[in-house]
């Protein structure tokens, strides 16, 4: 169309121009040309506009022709598609038609079965009937009194076997359980052997030469007054040569000391001024070195999201001492044998580290708050939004009674491992011999007592009463007597278990 309003433009403005010219001038000629010249542009735009219009109208035709093929091919795939659905539904038909002719001969075959069962079963009756008569006749016992006495002898015979089996099968349990549990105990052993720790109340630090000897004492051996004042521990320099020994019973105090030594050490300007200005210093300063202690146990067992009080808590736990055995480094022993038995059991191995890491850590505080140092942990831990399974593995660790989920008897077995291998805790032979025969000494003389025996390092009492002296409430009134008796003439570091059994025995021999 563009082209046509092109080509009716092109006429107008030719015959415009002629009118004008012919007006304008008398020159045959040029009007003669321009008409020429506007006949052959008339001309052109006629064609031009043909051919545009013979262009679009083949375009249109080409569009035409191929949208007619598409909807074609479309047709064609419809009418496959709902050819082979028809063929479809004809072979389901045939299949159905054959499933329904082979029920029937089925339906058929399974009635003449059900009539020839009929037949027999109605000849079984008959002679069953006349073979019970019989028995009845020979036997002379009614059938619900044959059937009482079979039941009784299947029952009985049914019920020795079943015992039979369970006792096998209990033995065998035992036999599986005690060989797993050594196999467990024994590869946690020996995946993790910590060093032995000995016990110490002494620091020994080495000088840098004998003369540094004199300027730590002072004149008149005031430098070593005003430090024993300021760290109240003993500072001993005459024992070890080129070396000073720091004494005390607080290992906190120790490490303030010789942590305050070494930098006067360093420093060189030893004096009573300047000892009591670095102690000070020092003791600013044990705030970050606790939890220095503390962030690198955890960092040890790969245990992380520690609250900073947690870890303060847990790098106190360095400085403190039980039987001679660091706190801290038996938690961390705690936490990878705990660790390696629950990756044995196939618990949450995380779960169970930080249980035993942080199984210990109310000795930190128990002097802050009341109850056992189990009950104290357990409570600073809920304080600061701990797991209730941690905090129920760190509350039950020293009670068997509490003890509810896997991971709390893990936790007790593996402070328990950590505590009692050779070497771990150090005490007098003596008087740790000495200290249990007192326990059962005490114990045997209440009566009615037939035997005792002092457990787990003397952490537990097991006593065996005369069931034909005492009562169930008398044993009940003894454990009570005898935990009394304990805390008045023997007493012990920590709780001790007293235990009395009451038990029936009961003897057959058979000939």
């Amino acid at each position: 169309m563009e082209w046509v309003i092109a080509g009716l433009a092109g006429l107008a403005i030719g015959w415009w121009v002629g009118f004008a010219f012919s007006r304008r001038g008398n020159h045959q000629n040029e009007e003669k040309r321009l008409r020429e010249e506007a006949d052959q542009r008339v001309e052109a735009a006629r064609k031009e506009t043909e051919r545009a219009v013979r262009a679009e109208v083949e375009a249109l035709t080409a569009a035409a022709q191929t949208e007619a093929e598409q909807r074609r091919r479309e047709l064609r795939k419809r009418e496959d598609r709902a050819q082979k659905r028809e063929q479809d539904a004809e072979k389901r038909d045939e299949q159905l038609q054959k499933r329904d002719a082979h029920i029937s001969r089925r339906e058929k075959e399974i009635g003449r079965r059900e009539k020839r069962l009929d037949h027999q079963e109605a000849d079984l009756e008959e002679a069953l009937a006349k073979a019970r008569s019989q028995i009845e006749a020979v036997a002379g016992i009614s059938p619900e009194q044959a059937r009482e006495i079979l039941l009784d002898e299947v029952r009985d015979e049914v019920r020795k076997q079943s015992i039979d089996e369970i006792r096998a099968i209990e033995r065998e349990a035992r036999s599986l359980a005690d060989e797993r549990a050594c196999m467990i105990v024994s590869t946690a052993i020996q995946r993790y052997a910590s060093e032995h720790v000995a016990d110490r109340t002494i620091t020994t630090l080495s000088l840098p030469g004998e003369d540094m000897k004199g300027r730590v004492i002072g004149r008149e051996g005031r430098n070593i007054r005003a430090f024993e004042s300021a760290t109240g521990c003993d500072l001993i320099v005459d024992d070890v040569p080129d070396a000073v020994v720091i004494s005390s019973f607080n290992p906190i105090r120790r490490e303030i000391a010789r942590l305050s030594l070494e930098k006067l050490l360093v420093d060189g300007r030893i004096h009573p001024a300047r000892i009591e200005e670095v102690v000070e210093r020092v003791k600013s300063e044990m705030d970050q070195v606790i939890r220095q202690y503390g962030e690198d146990a955890a960092a040890e067992v790969e245990v992380s999201g520690l609250p900073s009080d947690v870890l303060k808590a847990l790098g106190r736990l360095h400085f403190c001492n039980n039987f001679g055995q660091n706190v801290l480094r038996h938690s961390i022993e705690v936490a990878f044998l705990a660790g390696a038995i629950a990756a044995e059991f196939g618990i949450n191995v995380k779960h169970a580290r930080r249980a035993g890491l942080l199984h210990d850590i109310g000795k930190a505080v128990d002097h802050e708050t009341e109850g056992a140092h189990a009950e104290a942990g357990a409570a600073l831990l809920r304080k600061h939004g701990e797991n209730k399974t941690i905090i129920q593995a760190v509350a039950a660790h020293h009670s068997y009674d509490q003890q509810k989920t896997l991971l709390c008897q893990i936790v007790a077995a593996a402070n328990t491992l950590s505590a009692s291998r050779p070497g771990a805790r150090r005490e007098a032979l003596l008087s740790y011999v000495k200290r249990l025969e007192d326990l059962e000494n005490v114990v045997s003389e209440f009566n009615g007592v037939d035997q005792v025996y002092a457990m787990q390092a003397g952490r537990e009492l097991r006593v065996f009463v005369d069931q034909t002296k005492l009562s169930d409430r008398e044993s009940e009134i003894l454990a009570r007597d005898i935990a009394q008796k304990i805390e008045t003439t023997c007493p012990q570091p920590g709780e001790v278990k007293v235990t009395v059994t009451r038990a029936t025995k009961a003897i057959q021999y058979a000939k």
